[in-house]
């Protein structure tokens, strides 16, 4: 069952103009509050809350009994001061109207990791600076300018802030370092279960100005994004993002994605309670992360549940799921026209479930099956994914002929719409930029002929 604010405002018992759709979410909430008897805006807000929660547990969560029974609940701050107003729709909002199931004249794309380490631009802009990966994130100046480097050069319908997944962690004071030839490490992870009232902030501490105080160079950044892609005419929806919980679990207490990878599941089978506490955390944190990323000026929204591999399914409903049920239950009240989007890495046994707890994007990875990826969903929310990033590394055997035909075989296979095309993971490094514009191009060209053959039959 998929519940956000705005629909369970118009499932409100109503006079006859209920049927006239209002014409903004204010419009919903002046209703909303005037039909429930809440007073104030906060008072509105907080019972739309809990009412969708209800929804989740009497309906949605019913659906798994293992998540039912371990959905815990986050108080959060019902005063919560916020200045968001929704944002103008772009020029180019075919992202937007895909992901909310609008009509849409071609397929709308991004990709993931669609800044960095493949484009030659980005290897030069390092040297240029004397800057590491994890030192551009540090500068706002930096971010915004990967962020715009792949919109110089495909015609993607969509910017994603150029960040990383363990942003948050580092907020909570876990160290993240990157050595080089290893990937990002966490060199003094979370060793025992008193480690966590220890070292990480309680749930009380995550507001919103401890938010700002941490992550504030992000935020900077999101503005600066936002002014540069008007400045250059990229008149596109920006993508925030955020890792999920479990995700920042399994790093804050592994180390690392390639060694000690039994140890997130070790802690949350040995320390249940600690676990529970840290990932309610997590999730508190995530919400406010991603909400101000909303706030300064993001018009669309994509969590990373991006090491579901690493978790079984008993345990992914019994600690992930709840988690992104949260999420998505208190992003939806807060900006209930902002697309929501998840990517369950590894985990597509949860697709089906993701589907019907509110998000309007449910991402497939590669492992995937298209020829059942759409009766698995459903028809109630957007695909994304999941084309192969190896048929664009130039080996020999890839050529603009081979890109263009196997783009053309996922759309015939996922269909152009209700889809946002996509990787099923993200760019290596090795893919050849010429053989990505390509794929970007042959994307929207083929479904906008798929589309138009579909409107005349």
């Amino acid at each position: 069952m998929k519940i956000s604010a705005a629909a369970f405002l118009l499932l409100l018992p109503c006079a006859a103009d209920a049927f006239v759709a209002p014409q903004s979410p204010t419009a919903f909430t002046q209703r909303g509050r005037h039909l429930s008897g809440a007073a104030t805006a906060a008072e509105d807000l907080e019972l739309t809350r809990k009412i969708i929660l209800e929804g989740m547990s009497g309906n949605a969560v019913a659906a798994s009994s293992e998540s039912s029974d371990k959905l815990f609940e986050i108080n959060f701050d019902k005063d919560r001061k916020s200045e968001y107003k929704t944002h103008p729709r772009p020029a180019n909002d075919l992202m937007i109207r895909a992901a909310l199931g609008e009509p849409v004249e071609k397929t709308p794309l991004w990709l993931f990791r669609q800044a960095g380490r493949h484009l030659p631009e980005y290897q030069s802009y390092k040297e240029e600076t004397g800057r590491n990966f994890l030192d551009l994130l540090a500068y706002p100046d930096s971010v915004a300018e990967c962020t715009m480097q792949p919109l110089r050069r495909y015609d993607v319908d969509a910017a994603i802030l150029f960040s990383d997944i363990l942003v948050i962690a580092e907020a909570l004071g876990i160290e993240v370092t990157m050595p080089g030839g290893v990937g990002i490490l966490v060199p003094n992870p979370l060793k025992a279960p008193e480690d966590v009232a220890a070292r990480i902030p309680s749930l009380d501490d995550i507001t919103p100005a401890f938010v700002e105080d941490k992550l504030g160079h992000v935020f900077e950044a999101v503005r600066q994004i936002r002014s540069q892609m008007e400045a250059e005419d990229k008149s596109i929806p920006l993508i925030g993002f955020s890792a999920a919980p479990w995700t920042l679990l399994f790093y804050m207490v592994g180390g690392s994605s390639k060694k000690n990878t039994e140890l997130g599941m070790k802690w949350l089978q040995e320390h249940p309670e600690e676990s529970t506490t840290l990932l309610q955390t997590l999730t508190k944190i995530v919400v406010e992360y991603m909400s101000a990323q909303v706030e300064q000026g993001a018009h669309m929204l994509q969590i990373f549940e991006a090491m579901g591999m690493m978790i079984d399914e008993e345990n992914f409903y019994k600690f992930a799921m709840p988690c992104l049920e949260q999420i998505e239950a208190e992003l939806k009240v807060r900006f209930p026209d902002v697309p929501l989007m998840v990517f369950s890495r590894g985990a597509s046994f949860a697709n089906a479930e993701l589907a019907k707890r509110g998000f309007d994007v449910i991402t497939i990875d590669g492992e995937v099956d298209r020829a059942t990826a759409r009766a698995v969903i459903g028809d109630d929310v957007t695909l994304q994914g999941n084309y192969d990033p190896r048929e664009m590394i130039d080996d020999g055997s890839k050529t603009p002929e081979t890109v263009r035909q196997t783009a053309k075989e996922m759309l015939e296979v996922l269909g152009p719409e209700k889809l946002i095309a996509n990787l099923g993971e993200g760019l290596g490094g090795k893919e050849s930029p010429a053989l990505v514009k390509v794929f970007v191009d042959a994307i929207h060209e083929e479904s906008e002929i798929m589309i138009s053959a579909g409107k005349k039959d």
